[in-house]
């Protein structure tokens, strides 16, 4: 058993914790992990070809390719920070990872999903403005604009997030240390404690509801406006340009936030929902939007498109 390799801890604090995986899927981690390394590989090299393309490129330095080029840093420091290590634990069974180098995974997993909520709706916003008011498109949003707003979104997910390693600080785990997952996350550590966990749970729903679930209502709202003003235009296949790309983006984003809220509510009050269903659809919301984001906002955008195009063909 892997917690026969960990002795009977009895300290506040754990040593190290102990990563399973997938719950009853074990046997087949090591196929599982296939689609999973390919998925990253995908996720790196298409993020890095877009991120490269847009700094080099001055032409490309306007707002909706700047807020791309936040975008793509965030996923691939978020697919970054649970892939290496799960890959390791279905490849290498190393399933074991240190008290503090759990609390740190936790702290960027969640850091950087708020941040990346924030910047899915800075796009939408920055959408709104272009499509909504587009003679005030570059007075609203200057160099310096945009620079505050990637900063107000990092800094708005470091804050919010910061309280959770607090939170778990003060729990005793009283020689806990299996963790039934791929990555440390705040509510499948929480779950080990020894104590009560009711101010982890009380703070994470309020996180969850006035942060991220308010970044959702606001991303509505603009698209709702947005399809409004697209209804509007003269031009027929103007408007079925805009809904495309309207549409292509709002997939995106279900897709980030349906089966991140999906993990967020099972920790809490999903307990029929099996641990297996649980833990794939929590990996997914880590990996697949890194992977559809670039084919949605790169290469559906002609710009970028033209210019990976250039890249790999060796064109200036």
């Amino acid at each position: 058993m892997l917690s026969a390799s960990v002795s009977n801890d009895t300290t506040f604090h754990p040593s190290m914790f102990i990563l399973l995986g997938i719950p009853g899927m074990q046997g087949q981690h090591i196929w599982i992990a296939i689609p999973f390394c390919s998925m990253y590989i995908l996720a790196l090299v298409s993020h890095s070809t877009i991120l490269y393309i847009i700094v080099t490129d001055k032409a490309l330095h306007k707002p909706i390719y700047l807020f791309l080029c936040l975008l793509s840093f965030t996923e691939l420091v978020l697919c970054s920070t649970t892939l290496p290590k799960m890959l390791a634990i279905f490849w290498f069974r190393s399933h074991i990872i240190s008290y503090h180098g759990c609390l740190t995974q936790m702290f960027f997993v969640h850091a950087v999903f708020a941040t990346e909520s924030a910047v899915l709706l800075a796009m939408a916003f920055d959408r709104y403005v272009a499509i909504c008011r587009p003679l005030h498109y570059t007075s609203i949003l200057s160099t310096t604009m945009i620079g505050k707003i990637g900063l107000a979104c990092v800094i708005r997910g470091l804050l919010f997030v910061f309280p959770f390693v607090i939170l778990i600080e003060r729990l005793p785990f009283c020689g806990h240390h299996v963790i039934p997952h791929t990555y440390c996350e705040h509510m499948g550590i929480a779950k080990l404690a020894c104590a009560s966990i009711n101010p982890n749970t009380v703070y994470g729903l309020t996180v969850a509801l006035s942060v991220t679930g308010m970044d959702v209502v606001l991303i509505a709202v603009s698209y709702v406006m947005i399809l409004q003003a697209v209804l509007r235009l003269p031009s027929k296949d103007a408007q079925f340009r805009a809904f495309s790309t309207c549409g292509a983006h709002i997939c995106v984003i279900l897709v980030f936030y349906i089966p991140a809220f999906f993990s967020f509510f099972t920790h809490r009050f999903g307990h029929q929902v099996p641990p297996r269903v649980h833990i794939v659809l929590a990996n997914l919301y880590l990996l697949v939007p890194p992977v559809l984001n670039p084919l949605v906002y790169g290469i559906n955008t002609k710009q970028i498109r033209q210019r990976i195009c250039d890249f790999f063909m060796g064109r200036k």
